[in-house]
């Protein structure tokens, strides 16, 4: 749900690709980063996280692991204009 127009998405994806190209092209971009990266995801994240920490486990080693809840984005929508968008 989003409550930008299409022309909005469309310039947003064209900068986001420009930005992307440029960052991969001059390898600004760690190997290890997956967010808003073509290719990866937070799945792909997840797996790579959940394959360290059971090399690990099986090597004996200890892990330790932090969680972060950060706030959903619904919570930062302003709820009556969305109840609008959906009606319409």
């Amino acid at each position: 749900m989003s409550l930008t127009s299409v022309v909005c998405k469309v310039m947003e994806r064209i900068v986001k690709d420009n930005k992307a190209d440029h960052l991969n092209e001059n390898n600004i971009i760690k190997g290890s980063q997956h967010g808003f990266t073509r290719g990866r995801s937070c799945l792909t994240n997840l797996l790579e996280f959940c394959e360290e920490v059971y090399e690990r486990i099986v090597k004996g080693k200890s892990v330790a692991v932090i969680y972060l809840d950060f706030a959903k984005a619904f919570d930062k929508v302003h709820h009556r204009r969305l109840a609008k968008k959906l009606q319409a």
